[in-house]
């Protein structure tokens, strides 16, 4: 049921990208920005408690990549068994958050 649910985010989220309208497009120019902000950081590096939450959520998921933002929030790069992977964000304190 995760990965149903994991992959129904993966595809909302690529569909709000096209769905903006022109006016918004400064703004999405902005947010790409922020978060391009991300440095890459060893897998151990993250906090017990991100690490803890993709154990939760994502129990057969494998952190691929792991990058941190000025704002200590984390950019993960993870994949399933099933092959297929995608993107999440958490904060320090293991809450997910929306980019």
């Amino acid at each position: 049921m995760k990965k149903v649910i994991f992959v129904l985010a993966l595809a909302l989220g690529s569909m709000t990208a096209f769905a903006q309208n022109t006016e918004n497009v400064e703004e999405a120019a902005a947010e790409v920005v922020a978060q391009d902000d991300f440095s890459e950081i060893a897998a151990e590096e993250l906090p017990e408690a991100v690490t803890a939450a993709v154990a939760t959520n994502y129990p057969t998921a494998t952190i691929d990549k792991a990058y941190v933002n000025e704002a200590k929030q984390f950019k993960l790069e993870v994949s399933l068994e099933d092959g297929t992977s995608g993107t999440l964000y958490a904060d320090e304190s293991g809450n997910w958050i929306e980019m």
